[in-house]
Order: structure tokens, then C-alpha cells, then sequence
């Protein structure tokens, strides 16, 4: 595609960025930092009430039918606002997970629930440092789920998980209803992502692909998911490169705007080059859904906007100084969401082997 917007996609953009900024509350977000086990909840609201939920979701099944770069776009708006709830990008991955899988009933059940936001969902995968453990603890026999996957995003409050676990000894994708695990939620610097470990005793649940096919469809899912959370990152390094400029025209020290620095003026236009990488990479990826070079794409994409965001949140509070670290000001919700995000679903490393792989390994 071309790597500029059509007027449909830059009316997505602007409405959803305006939505926000006009529902949004600073004060509702902070407040939440130290609340452990809630969300946001007037963001969710403001998410279901917009059809965001609906995107991604085939016309058939109750949803809008549009695909990953228009759902890119509300998670960049999503960055941008710090947004108080996870879900977005959880229930997307489960939705396509069970679009493409084994079992059409299942499917036929769970997404209208997921497009009208009356269901949530999350991906577990990750146990320890590994985002797709090559031989998963959770267990999966005659129907039912065991074992614990740990810190899950969204878990807390989940309808419906997508679990990668192991059966006879190769792996399998399997979707479990959450009211049958047991949730402990966990304290972290980001309590809004409701993370928490998920422990599975004989919890019922449907398999959707095994073997192979289900490495390759968890490996779409998570690369599906890191192009959301790659624009939800560009959002959030834009807004902080655009708070560090607007600061850095207006604070004056030895009688100029510290902006006249080159101290300064370098490193917010460092800022803005990252940003404008990494949209390019988000924009690119997106476009690539469904291809081959879709893997590629998505790892390219999540390496440079967890660059961006990690860079930006940090420079933008080195360069307000003292003021930046307050915790009135709010910086550090971006730090915090950043760090987060660095993680979820498969960290730098992670994405970094997967790139890699991608051009030098049975791929070249």
C-alpha cells in the first residue's frame, strides 16, 4: 500500500485521537496506578460504545469487517491517552486465533460476544522469559487444562484465554472460559494491564490447531498483536516528543528557550526521527497482513517502536528536568506504560531472534 493514509483511515485517526483527548482523565489514570486489579473502565466504555471492539471482526460475525491497520490506527490514538485497559489488543489476537482455527462453532459463539464487547479476552503464552516456550508447562489432556501461566495481560479480568500449551508432547492452541482458572492477580508499575497468573485444575477447553499448525498460528497471533502494540507505542513516543518540544519553546534558562540548546534541540529531533521510523514500520506491517512477509513486517515493526518509546519516555523527562519526575505531571505514566509494553508479548529479544530468523534462517 502506499505508505500515506486514505481519507477513511485519517477519519479513523482523527475521531478516535479526539474521543480520546476529550475523555480521557489524567487524574482517573494515576489514581489507578495504585489500585491493583482495576482498569479503566470509562476507557472501555468510550472503546465499546465506538466499535472499536468490532473492527478487526468479520461483518458475519457481528463486526465492521475492516482489518489491522484501521485497528492499528485506534491503538495509536489508544498510546497516545495512556489508555486504562488491555483489551483491545487481547481480544484481537484471540479473535483472529479463532478465525483461523479448527473449530467454526466455537468461533461462531465467542465473536459477536468479542465484537459487541459484551466478552474480553487475552493470549497466555509466555512462561518465564519465553514468549512461545518451545515445550510448555501447561498441560492440556482429555478436555481439560493444567498448569499455570504466569502475569498474563488482561487475565484479571478475561472472559475467554487463548492458552499455548502441550498434549502427548507437541504443542497446541487451546481456548478456555476463565471462569474455571483460578485468577491471583499481580501488583506491578502498570496496574492497569490487570496482569495476572492464571492457574489451570482440570479447566475445560476447546482445541483450535495442534502440532505445527499451531506454532504457525501462534506466531500470527503474536505477530498480529505486536503491530497493534507496535502503534499503540508510536502513539505514545509521538504525544511525549510533542510535549518535549512544546516545553522545550517555552521554558526559558539564561534568558532563551532552553530549545536554543543543542543539547536539546538534538535530541528532540533524535525523538522525532525514531517516531517517524517506526510509523513507517507500523504502516508497513500492516499493510502486510496476510502475506508472506507479515512475520518479517510485525518483528521490524515492535523492535522499532519499543526503541522509540523506550527513548522518547526517558528524554522527555530528562529534558523537563526536575518537574518531569513529579508525580503531578504524569510522565512517568508513559515510562511505566512503555516498560510494560516492552514486554508484553515477547521482549526485544524475542522479536529480535524472530527477525533474524526470518532473514537468514529457512526463510534465505
Amino acid at each position: 500500500m502506499s505508505i500515506l493514509y486514505d481519507e477513511g483511515q485519517q477519519a479513523i485517526a482523527t475521531e478516535s485521537r479526539r474521543v480520546l483527548d476529550a475523555r480521557m482523565d489524567k487524574g482517573r489514570l494515576l489514581k489507578l496506578l495504585e489500585q491493583v486489579g482495576e482498569h479503566d473502565q470509562p476507557f472501555w466504555d468510550t472503546a465499546v460504545e465506538q466499535g472499536w471492539t468490532a473492527l478487526a471482526i468479520p461483518e458475519e460475525h457481528g463486526g465492521l469487517g475492516l482489518g489491522l491497520i484501521e485497528l492499528g490506527l485506534v491503538a495509536q490514538a489508544c498510546g497516545a491517552a495512556t489508555s486504562g485497559a488491555p483489551f483491545l489488543t487481547g481480544s484481537y489476537g484471540l479473535s483472529q486465533a479463532l478465525l483461523q482455527g479448527s473449530d467454526a462453532a466455537l468461533a461462531s459463539a465467542w465473536l459477536p460476544r468479542l465484537a459487541s464487547g459484551e466478552a474480553t479476552g487475552c493470549v497466555a503464552f509466555a512462561e518465564g522469559n519465553a514468549a512461545l516456550p518451545p515445550s510448555p508447562s501447561v498441560t492440556y489432556a482429555d478436555g481439560k487444562l493444567s498448569g499455570t501461566k504466569p502475569a498474563v495481560a488482561g487475565g484479571l479480568k478475561a472472559d475467554l484465554a487463548l492458552v499455548w500449551a502441550s498434549t502427548g508432547g507437541e504443542p497446541v492452541l487451546v481456548v478456555a472460559e476463565l471462569d474455571g482458572a483460578a485468577r491471583s492477580a499481580v501488583a506491578s508499575y502498570d496496574n492497569s494491564r490487570l496482569y495476572a497468573d492464571l492457574a489451570f485444575n482440570g479447566t475445560a477447553a476447546s482445541v483450535i490447531a495442534s502440532g505445527a499448525a499451531a506454532r504457525k498460528l501462534a506466531l500470527d497471533v503474536l505477530a498480529r498483536m505486536a503491530v497493534v502494540t507496535a502503534h499503540e507505542q508510536v502513539g505514545g513516543s509521538e504525544l511525549l516528543m510533542q510535549v518535549a518540544r512544546d516545553y522545550a519553546v517555552t521554558r526559558k534558562a539564561f534568558g532563551q528557550p532552553i530549545g536554543m540548546f543543542q543539547s536539546i534541540k538534538h535530541r528532540i529531533a533524535e525523538m522525532y526521527g525514531l517516531v517517524e521510523i517506526a510509523r513507517a514500520n507500523c504502516i508497513h506491517a500492516a499493510a502486510q497482513e496476510g502475506t508472506d512477509e507479515f512475520l518479517l513486517a510485525a518483528a521490524d515493526a515492535r523492535i522499532s517502536a519499543t526503541e522509540a518509546y523506550d527513548t522518547n519516555a526517558r528524554d522527555c523527562i530528562q529534558i523537563h528536568g526536575g518537574i518531569g519526575v513529579t508525580w503531578e505531571l504524569g510522565l512517568h505514566l508513559h515510562m511505566r506504560r512503555a516498560r510494560s509494553l516492552a514486554v508484553e508479548g515477547g521482549n526485544l529479544l524475542f522479536w529480535e531472534d524472530v527477525l533474524v530468523n526470518e532473514l537468514t534462517g529457512e526463510k534465505a
